[in-house]
């Protein structure tokens, strides 16, 4: 057409200036940044010190989809789930029986309020069996203190303890004269008191006992506020209960040794070398797990001793423990690969070494005291009470803030990997959930003061069934159960192609992680001219 200048198609002379050219400009100015950022890559990709996955027995994390993960997290919450609602369907945790004091004064005694302020008040005991497992004698007093008034008053308590053969013959086990006279405290607001323990049974050897309790030093508040009663609580575990611990106890145990069973078949054809962190560390917990479900549970009911109940809270204490070791050494792990024992896992065991040794002597402080006197209270031992406490808050403020750090910088350094962000995120879900429900039914059970007096042997007076034993039980067996199906072996040869999409360092790095770790459809990835002939499949238009 006349007019019209000609259009140079070589691409070496002029061309038009169209409207969409800024855009491509724009476009080139991004791919030149691209490149330059792709120099970058070997910051981002693993590096020789991280735990590479194209290294390590691929875990069966790699493979699973978005339904899968779904799938997984839903049967983790509905078996927890269930475990709490047969927790709230079954029975209470404690039986109580109460005994006024009113109805143990003798028909010579002098007037009520000073019997009530000194005794002594002599008890028997309701039928104990074997599953009642211990016994505990709790005293609250009442006064007529009307007034906006807050007293404590420190008085000593004397107890005398028989207990009854099956002829019904007495037995001396703590002579009433012969017993220390220890220490309790009156805490009052008004008319109520606080209660406080005036014995406890770790393990009992009758069916019955008769007990004898006097106070001394409450004259004084008697005179002052008038004692109006005196309130004395018989509790132990409830027999229906206990049938309940031993049979879950022993399903847990069983699934346990399982699921341990089952991990070690699906690695037993890979060298432990080749493991990950993950698998080894899994190799370790379910071991403990199953001495946490503790297969000789049953000798607490079979032996009249101290010492069967002694070796289970060391077994707990030993279990959780090492699951916090985990959590150090996975975090930190991800991050390196050479894992010396002087330099990785000495700092982990000389925080975790004081956290233990917290919890063996609050399962064997208490204990042996006891065993020498029912009436043992850390009360008279303040001085080391006050610095055990202590060194216990001080050891658990030191493991959160290394634990803390140690989550900051695996993130700091690890989010932008596919592969390691997913073993992050799975692994940190999982244990938020599980610290969450942790500290709440601790919360629940032993109150904001967890220290308290007989923080081993005390039951709260508030339980009204076995939701949170099932619920702790549970949540903790549900946790490594999940753990050792997502870190199970996929099936997967260990060796393959340098370049595949399970080696982060190459094929990964420019896909999205959604991709990388959920897969995709290789139909959505062909052009949409793939119709075409076989010639220019491949090629643009």
């Amino acid at each position: 057409m006349a007019g019209k200048p000609p259009q140079d198609t070589s691409g070496l002379g002029h061309t038009y200036v169209t409207p969409g050219g800024l855009f491509l400009r724009l476009k080139n100015s991004l791919s030149q940044f691209s490149d330059l950022f792709s120099e970058f890559n070997k910051y981002i990709a693993p590096a020789y010190h991280h735990d590479r996955c194209e290294r390590s027995v691929h875990m069966r994390l790699y493979s699973m989809n978005k339904r899968e993960f779904v799938m997984v997290f839903l049967a983790f919450f509905a078996c927890f789930g269930l475990g709490i609602f047969i927790g709230l369907a079954g029975p209470p945790i404690t039986l109580t029986t109460m005994v006024t004091g009113s109805s143990l004064m003798p028909n010579t005694s002098g007037t009520n309020g000073d019997y009530l302020a000194s005794g002594p008040f002599v008890m028997r005991t309701p039928l104990m069996t074997t599953y009642s497992q211990q016994l505990w004698l709790i005293c609250n007093i009442e006064t007529d203190n009307n007034d906006d008034e807050i007293f404590d008053k420190s008085f000593h308590v004397s107890v005398g303890i028989d207990g009854l053969t099956l002829e019904h013959k007495p037995t001396t086990i703590l002579r009433l004269e012969h017993g220390k006279n220890r220490t309790r405290h009156l805490s009052c607001a008004r008319e109520s008191c606080d209660e406080f323990i005036v014995l406890h049974l770790g393990f009992l050897d009758y069916a019955h006992y008769i007990i004898t309790v006097r106070f001394y030093g409450l004259e004084s508040v008697h005179h002052r506020y008038t004692i109006n009663s005196v309130q004395f609580y018989f509790k132990t575990y409830n027999p229906a209960f206990t049938q309940i611990e031993i049979w879950f106890r022993f399903i847990f145990l069983l699934f346990t040794f399982i699921v341990t069973c089952w991990f070690a078949h699906t690695l037993r054809k890979y060298p432990i070398y080749d493991w990950s962190i993950e698998q080894r560390w899994m190799s370790i917990l379910l071991p403990l797990l199953l001495l946490y479900n503790n297969p000789i549970f049953p000798l607490i009911f079979l032996m009249n001793s101290w010492l069967p109940g002694m070796i289970d809270a060391i077994l707990q204490a030993t279990f959780l423990c090492g699951l916090l070791l985990f959590w150090l050494c996975i975090y930190h792990g991800l991050r390196q690969n050479e894992r010396k024992w002087l330099t990785f896992y000495v700092p982990k065991l000389i925080v975790i070494m004081p956290i233990w040794l917290c919890a063996v002597v609050l399962a064997t402080w208490e204990k042996c005291n006891e065993m020498k006197d029912p009436t043992y209270s850390h009360f008279v031992d303040t001085g080391n009470y006050n610095g055990f406490k202590t060194f216990f808050y001080t050891s658990g403020a030191m493991y959160m803030l290394y634990l803390i750090l140690l989550i900051l910088r695996a993130y700091s350094e690890l989010r932008s990997m596919p592969f390691f962000d997913m073993r992050l995120k799975f692994l940190t879900l999982l244990m938020l959930f599980v610290l969450a429900i942790t500290l709440a039914i601790t919360m629940c059970r032993f109150g904001f003061g967890i220290l308290e007096d007989n923080f081993v042997a005390e039951l709260n007076t508030t339980y009204k069934s076995s939701a949170q034993f099932m619920g702790f039980y549970g949540l903790l067996n549900f946790y490594l159960y999940t753990m050792a199906y997502v870190y199970s072996p996929n099936g997967r040869p260990l060796h393959e192609a340098t370049i595949t999409k399970d080696n982060p360092a190459f094929s990964m790095i420019n896909d999205s992680d959604e991709e990388v770790v959920y897969g995709s459809d290789e139909d959505s990835r062909r052009p949409l001219n793939s119709t075409r002939g076989k010639g220019n499949e491949y090629d643009s238009d």
